[in-house]
């Protein structure tokens, strides 16, 4: 089991990642809430990975924090909730926003998620209430600085189409993922922010 990366960030195409460990470069992939804290390409970076195998791949997904993975993996022993869906939900709300719905019982935010649906919303409610107290803490604040709508048309293009390409790596259709990261375009913005803000008008939708 490799439960964790230390090296060297050598790619970086949301949500897939390359490291370089010891000269093996590892193909990893990771929620857009990792996504955010990682440092320059060709600068060390540490992941605490979960190692998943099936019987058509071997999939390596990496996350900033101890607890993502955490919530990950319990995410994945709810049934009908793979991989793919459980780094989709990571990636369109945080830990302590997912923890709140739980709680509050409200799937409103979750079904905004591609993949989710209200019956997958309800279950993921039901099969993790009372799990998350062993899953993750609750030591730091709900809140978090959202960013304010902006328009512009002079994002690089490079930028544009990695978010694009992000955005339907995590399950949004073509057409959506273009029309969401058009909405949040701005100069001089990297594939990242641009992420950031779609995701996070997806959520305040």
């Amino acid at each position: 089991m490799i439960g964790r990366l230390r090296g060297i960030l050598e790619v970086k195409k949301p949500p897939h990642l390359l490291i370089e460990v010891g000269g093996i470069g590892y193909e990893v992939q990771s929620p857009m809430s990792t996504i955010y804290q990682l440092p320059a390409i060709g600068l060390p970076v540490t992941l605490f990975t979960h190692f998943h195998v099936r019987e058509d791949a071997q999939i390596l997904y990496g996350f900033h924090e101890e607890r993502e993975r955490a919530l990950f993996r319990a995410l994945i022993k709810v049934s009908g909730v793979g991989p793919k869906m459980a780094l989709t939900i990571l990636s369109g709300i945080d830990v302590m926003q997912f923890i709140q719905c739980v709680d509050r019982r409200e799937t409103a935010l979750l079904v905004r998620l591609p993949g989710v649906g209200k019956k997958t919303a309800e279950r993921l409610i039901v099969e993790m209430a009372g799990r998350l107290s062993t899953t993750v803490t609750e030591d730091e604040s709900f809140s978090r600085k959202l960013f304010e709508p902006s328009v512009a048309f002079a994002a690089p293009m490079e930028a544009e189409e990695e978010a694009v390409s992000a955005l339907i790596a995590l399950g949004y259709k073509p057409q959506e993922a273009t029309r969401f990261i058009s909405r949040v375009l701005f100069e001089g913005a990297t594939s990242e922010e641009l992420i950031r803000r779609a995701l996070q008008g997806l959520a305040k939708a």
